[in-house]
């Protein structure tokens, strides 16, 4: 059971960067997308307020947290939780700004783009595009993790070391029919037959 909770820690590399990125991406757009006009409202940089704190900066760290996990992971339930974490920030970003009204919670502000193709790509890119390409991620993550290897499963020997099974190497062809293999020797006791005397050894 303790090896097959191993994972190389190749398991969850693209993955786990890939998470690590768009939680970098989404934490810091609306704080530094005013210098190149791409973001939201205010049209100031490095603006904070409880509202960014829940709804970019939370999910953003938890995206990026288990993207770090899912990255360094090589046990399999630490990189399971790492993918959770990553996919509930993911999550977050597709639906907070609709559940954070419960409790009155504004928002961060309105896209700055003037046309209706800029702010759709600000939407998109800030909240629910990258939410579901986090929770995309965390899932092949997820499911990377969950899968058991053929090297990871097999029994080890007596080095510790993977067993592998020994076959005789097979022959086929005009060498095979010349030279047949010979046969085993029999165990003392019991009967042979040579030159039509039956004997014991």
């Amino acid at each position: 059971m303790t090896g097959t909770m191993r994972a190389p820690r190749s398991r969850g590399g693209l993955s786990g960067a890939l998470l690590v990125l768009l939680g970098l991406w989404g934490g810091l757009l609306p704080f530094v997308g005013p210098y190149f006009g791409f973001g939201f409202a205010p049209d100031d940089t490095w603006v904070y307020d409880t509202d960014r704190l829940q709804l970019v900066i939370a999910p953003a760290v938890a995206v990026v947290l288990g993207g770090l996990i899912v990255l360094a992971a090589a046990n399999r339930a630490f990189g399971v939780f790492g993918a959770w974490l990553a996919a509930l920030g993911g999550a977050w970003f597709v639906v907070g700004t609709s559940v954070a009204t419960l409790w009155d919670v504004q928002g961060i502000g309105a896209p700055l783009g003037s046309g209706e193709t800029q702010r759709l790509a600000e939407q998109l890119s800030g909240f629910t595009g990258l939410g579901v390409a986090a929770v995309f991620l965390a899932a092949l993550a997820l499911g990377r993790f969950a899968v058991i290897g053929r090297r990871e499963s097999a029994p080890p020997d007596g080095d510790g070391q993977a067993g592998a099974t020994t076959t005789q190497p097979l022959v086929y062809g005009r060498y095979a029919r010349e030279n047949p293999p010979a046969p085993a020797p029999a165990p003392p006791g019991d009967r042979h037959i040579a030159g039509g005397t039956r004997y014991d050894r």
